[in-house]
């Protein structure tokens, strides 16, 4: 493997770090919010859309604002300190307030600091090895997601289901990322003649093709909710919420080890076809989410499904690398994951009313569609 710079290292390690504390919690919170807390299950729905909503709008402004100022490392670092507090406020709530205030401060630091940190992991890139960087920080980002779930089955046996010791062990790996984000330095050099700040940006800047982009992965995300609905289709094709579990750790694992392969192929072959067979992928696995009645098939499709996102999230900040400048990179990777996250709570509601009036499997056949719809117009146009 090319040799993978310092500070793509260091941030890894702290994405891994806050991963691990996050997935901890992921498994275990609506459990906590509405059996332990005893608070209604529309309360849980409320918490994580305004959360959402709260991330994808600070996602823009905080990223357009980093541009400049021309500064990353204090809108990476603070982003990170408000999700170690976040985690330790839903730790200590004994009401669902509390947690909802928590879920709001951990988005809160998502939206603050993923614009300004995929910049700099944008600095430390060339023109021949951008797939293979987003790609490794992918990797760790995701094996977090890996450890983070398998940790919980663990403690949840050692503790008999005790879910409060492991909402206080999940808040540790969140700072101990914070320890390895003192290791980052600013490299950003400061402008001479600071360019006027405007909370309201506009995006007449971006290039047309990254504009594009855009609206292409909007279509596709439309068709992409929440990975709460594959777990539903799961437990509906009966299997346990302990195996259910399991898949999920499966997905994320082949996520992490197809990572960083996913982003060389992309140097070698071009990002946009990977990106393209990403979605290929997708579709596949959403058709088969629609027709399958095996549970054993379910790992099967857990397992592809990491392979999509393998081939797409770290690729597609590598293919909106080569569409802007350095400068301009806080911007629009804050737009991008703006637009995934607006466009994820449109798709998750639309998922809940098809799920609910027609069928689970049609569900997952409107998300095949959007998919392959995305792929033409991707492939015609861009």
């Amino acid at each position: 493997m090319k040799k993978i710079p310092k500070k793509v290292w260091i941030l890894g390690l702290v994405s891994l770090f806050n991963d691990i504390g996050s997935e901890m919690l992921y498994p275990i919170l609506p459990i906590f919010i509405t059996q332990v807390l005893k608070a209604p299950v529309a309360v849980l729905g409320v918490i994580e859309g305004v959360a959402e909503g709260a991330s994808s709008l600070f996602k823009t402004i905080f990223g357009h604002l980093s541009d400049k100022l021309q500064k990353r490392k204090p809108f990476v670092a603070y982003g990170y300190i408000s999700s170690a507090i976040a985690k330790t406020l839903i730790a200590f709530s004994r009401i669902w307030p509390v947690v909802f205030f928590g879920r709001v401060l951990d988005k809160f630091g998502k939206g603050l600091r993923t614009g300004a940190r995929d910049a700099l992991l944008l600095e430390a890139a060339n023109k021949k090895n951008k797939g293979l960087i987003f790609g490794f920080h992918r990797a760790l980002d995701s094996a977090g997601a890996f450890i983070g779930p398998s940790i919980t089955l663990i403690l949840l046996l050692i503790f008999k289901r005790n879910i409060f010791h492991i909402l206080y062990i999940a808040i540790i790996p969140s700072f101990l990322a914070l320890f390895f984000l003192s290791f980052i330095k600013e490299t950003t050099k400061k402008q001479k003649k600071p360019e006027k700040i405007k909370l309201f940006l506009s995006l007449k800047s971006l290039s047309p093709k990254l504009k594009l982009f855009l609206l292409i992965i909007a279509i596709f995300t439309l068709g992409n909710s929440s990975d709460v609905f594959l777990i539903l289709r799961a437990q509906n094709i009966g299997l346990s919420l302990t195996f259910t579990v399991g898949a999920y750790i499966l997905y994320n694992f082949v996520f992490a080890l197809f990572s960083t392969p996913a982003g060389v192929l992309a140097d070698k072959i071009g990002a946009k076809r990977v990106f393209l067979y990403g979605i290929l992928i997708y579709s596949i696995v959403y058709l088969g989410f629609a027709v399958n009645k095996n549970p054993l098939m379910v790992y099967l499709l857990f397992a592809i499904y990491g392979l999509y996102i393998a081939f797409t999230d770290g690729v597609s900040k590598a293919l909106i690398g080569e569409y802007i400048k350095p400068k301009d990179a806080g911007t629009a990777y804050g737009v991008l994951q703006t637009v995934i996250s607006v466009f994820t709570l449109f798709a998750s509601v639309i998922a809940g009313i098809i799920w609910s009036r027609f069928s689970p499997g049609a569900t997952f056949i409107f998300g095949a569609f959007c998919s392959l719809l995305a792929y033409f117009l991707f492939l015609i146009f861009a």
